[in-house]
């Protein structure tokens, strides 16, 4: 009774609810801290320059790795059981499916590679030792299957040169899919080089399943995968991951880029930013000899080490809870060519996400075994690691494996060629840790995948939330409410030593609440809110929906936002407003705009989301959807700069003046044909009739403008007024200034051609 007085005392209530419980957490961190992780093994001082291709069995593979002390490789499942894995996903109950590519590059030449010999094999540890025991073939006469995803007791399948995507399901429990049901339909077949299609098809916390390279997204509806067609295409390859808070990464193995696009969601549009990969990221350290690289002695240092990501694939971020909390939220990207998987830490720089390696030119993990092709990673529902090993002689696709390539005499002089119908897959394990136990999280009530919810392992987390959406029982949406807004009793308060929902466990909820479709305003109200500035994002994101129904109140809560201490949190605002069309929304967007101008992605973001709401600019959205996200960028500055100078004389539209002051732009051949030509008009003028008509004066040399200011001008008209020609980059401004640096005055057509004729020659 005392003490129930004491804390309703307004200074006492204040101490016990801020520096009590700020004391037990300081408490709990020393009673659990663990100690910093080793060094890693320093790499190794002498390179052989050419290794041996010889096939070696798992264990003595297993040898030739180099890891950071207190970390070691499980052998999970190797040939004969599968072969040549790509991919692995699990269900809801731990069971884990293998994507097996079985006829990649069988010979140097890719003989056969269409054949519907592939299969997805379904693995299960019966007693629970970690390696797989029970093995079953579960679908069969595949052409290269390469996207999964686990629905409930369904699996979701990509076959590759399709669009179509199928549902799979064992009805009579003997390890075969014995139904296939059409999820989605896309008959147009997909005749891209097999490296270059589509993968990932995961299901982000934002309810939202996500693929590489292609502009779509697709929403899970009662058996059907509905789909939603982005801006742009978010410039992925092979792999696609995201973080606890649906931060995807995508990367590209022929761009040599280990980790892009992932400042933003791909719905906003393709964004990269320069640094965004710290120092020298982009640079690999093997541990072997790599003669065979694409990129021939350019991409090898003097030890014949790769010395540049060239195969980039395969990555994950780390949710996992048995392993070193360090590892927590880090990024492990797969090279096969380098025979090694980087880990990346990620710093948030006012709310611009960088990455680093974590170690100092050394990797995670290293091979000297020359078979060895990490192609996939993701976290378990032990908590571990798990890394897809190809084990496979040749990883570049026939297609550049020519007669006349750089690697073919490679691949022969090694007889890597000969290396096929292998593939492992490990798990990572750290000295004292447990991995976790099975789940059966296909039998679980909803009221347990509730509660799952604040599981430590993100997978759990996340496969909870998907069995919610999926069952879509409204029974649990006043237990994911209570969870949402840590609505707490007096009582809970008062036992400050029970803690109460964590963030992320009150993320998954709310995501859930809004994949159930059951987040109202006043709820919505109170987490724009929270205390947490990730559930302010989320809670951002999500208001999009009232937005476009031009809800004010709403956008009032929003406005308050503008000024929000967090960075990721004003960035998110910029990018959510464009779906308002009430004025306030653009007086925010100016306003967050100019008092950022320091911050590269807010300014950006602002600036993206008032293009799209410019109606005027309707016809360039449409005019640019495919674009990457540079090129857009610089198609839309320069229809600003367009507006401000050229349009006086060319019309605004295009079409030019009832004056006649200059010639039109629309459907010119100026425009749409040779950019030489239209960079030497614009460099230094243009004088003289056009098309057999005199104007009143010349055109005007711009050389003062900036190379950006005329790149994206001319990028600007090659796709506006009917026009639809490729971008002028500011390189080819650049080169093309350089190159008639001693021109003083304006062109006539007719030179211009005898210009073009002679450098032709030339």
């Amino acid at each position: 009774m005392v003490f129930t007085l004491i804390y309703n005392t307004s200074v006492m209530k204040s101490f016990l609810q801020k520096f009590i419980p700020a004391l037990l957490l300081v408490c709990l961190i020393a009673c659990n801290h663990q100690k910093s992780e080793a060094p890693p093994t320093p790499r190794q001082a002498k390179i052989n320059p050419d290794p041996s291709s010889a096939i070696l069995p798992p264990e003595q593979s297993r040898s030739t790795m180099q890891l950071p002390p207190g970390y070691h490789l499980e052998l999970v499942a190797s040939e004969p059981e599968i072969q040549e894995p790509v991919a692995i996903v699990w269900d809801g109950n731990g069971r884990l499916y293998v994507a097996e590519m079985r006829s990649y590059m069988q010979d140097i030449n890719g003989t056969g590679e269409h054949l519907p010999i592939c299969r997805i094999t379904r693995l299960e540890d019966t007693d629970g030792d970690g390696k797989m025991d029970k093995h079953t073939v579960y679908i069969d006469s595949l052409v290269l299957p390469r996207m999964m995803l686990a629905l409930d007791d369904r699996l979701v399948v990509n076959e590759t040169y399709t669009y179509n995507m199928y549902s799979y399901r064992d009805t009579n429990n003997d390890g075969k899919a014995d139904e296939k049901t059409l999820v989605y339909h896309n008959d147009k077949p997909d005749d891209a080089n097999l490296e270059h299609q589509k993968s990932g098809l995961i299901w982000n916390v934002d309810n939202w399943i996500y693929v590489t390279s292609n502009p779509v997204r697709y929403r899970y509806n009662n058996g059907r995968l509905n789909v939603d067609t982005m801006s742009s295409p978010p410039g992925g390859q092979w792999g696609l991951t995201h973080d606890n808070y649906g931060r995807l990464f995508f990367s590209s193995a022929g761009g040599e880029t280990p980790a892009l696009n992932f400042q933003e969601n791909p719905v906003y549009g393709e964004l990269d930013l320069e640094n965004q990969r710290y120092g020298d990221f982009d640079e690999v350290w093997p541990i072997i000899g790599t003669p065979d690289v694409q990129g021939g002695q350019q991409r090898l240092r003097a030890d014949s080490t790769l010395n540049h990501f060239t195969a980039s694939c395969g990555q994950s971020v780390f949710r996992g809870d048995r392993l070193p909390a360090t590892m927590q939220g880090d990024l492990f990207i797969c090279e096969p060519v380098g025979r090694l998987i980087r880990r990346a830490k990620m710093i948030d720089s006012n709310g611009i996400a960088i990455l680093k390696n974590a170690y100092d030119k050394r990797e995670f993990l290293a091979s000297t075994d020359m078979n060895f092709r990490p192609v996939n990673t993701a976290t378990g529902p032990d908590g571990c690691l798990y890394i897809v090993d190809m084990y496979h002689g040749i990883i570049q696709e026939s297609a550049w494996t020519k007669p006349d390539s750089y690697i073919h005499p490679q691949i022969k002089r090694k007889q890597l060629d000969l290396n096929i119908n292998r593939g492992r897959i490990y798990r990572l394990v750290h000295d004292g840790y447990k991995p976790g136990p099975k789940p059966q999280l296909l039998t679980a009530s909803s009221q347990e995948l509730v509660g799952y919810l604040s599981h430590p392992n993100g997978w759990w987390r996340d496969n909870a939330q998907k069995l919610l959406v999926i069952h879509g029982d409204q029974s649990v949406v006043p237990a994911l409410k209570k969870i949402t807004t840590n609505e707490r009793s007096f009582g809970e308060r008062l036992t400050f030593w029970k803690k109460g929902p964590s963030p992320l466990a009150r993320l998954h909820a709310l995501w859930t609440l809004d994949g159930l479709k059951a987040v109202d305003e006043k709820i919505l109200s109170t987490v724009l809110k929270d205390d947490d500035a990730e559930i302010r994002k989320a809670a951002i994101r999500i208001s999009e929906q009232f937005l476009v129904q031009q809800n004010a109140t709403i956008l009032t809560q929003l406005e308050d936002l503008k000024t929000d201490k967090n960075y990721g949190v004003r960035i998110q605002l910029a990018l959510s407003l464009r779906y308002s069309k009430n004025p306030t929304a653009l007086a925010i967007l100016k306003a967050l705009k100019s008092s950022n101008a320091s911050n590269p992605l807010l300014v950006k973001a602002a600036s993206r989301s008032m293009e799209e709401k410019d109606e005027s600019l309707a016809e360039l959205r449409a005019n640019t959807v495919g674009m990457d996200g540079e090129d857009r960028d610089l198609v839309f500055q320069g229809a600003g700069n367009f507006k401000q100078l050229c349009g006086a004389c060319h019309g605004t539209d295009g079409k030019g003046l009832a004056a006649q002051l200059a010639p039109p732009l629309a459907g010119s051949a100026r425009v749409n044909g040779d950019k030489d030509i239209l960079l030497n008009i614009v460099l230094h003028g243009l004088k003289g009739p056009i098309d057999n008509k005199k104007y009143p004066d010349v055109m005007v040399a711009q050389k003062e403008h900036s190379d950006e200011y005329i790149a994206s001008v001319l990028s600007y008209i090659r796709n506006s007024f009917g026009n639809k020609q490729h971008v002028v980059s500011v390189d080819d401004v650049k080169e093309m200034r350089a190159a008639t640096t001693g021109r003083q005055t304006a062109w006539t057509l007719e030179e211009l051609a005898d210009w073009k004729k002679k450098s032709r020659k030339k």
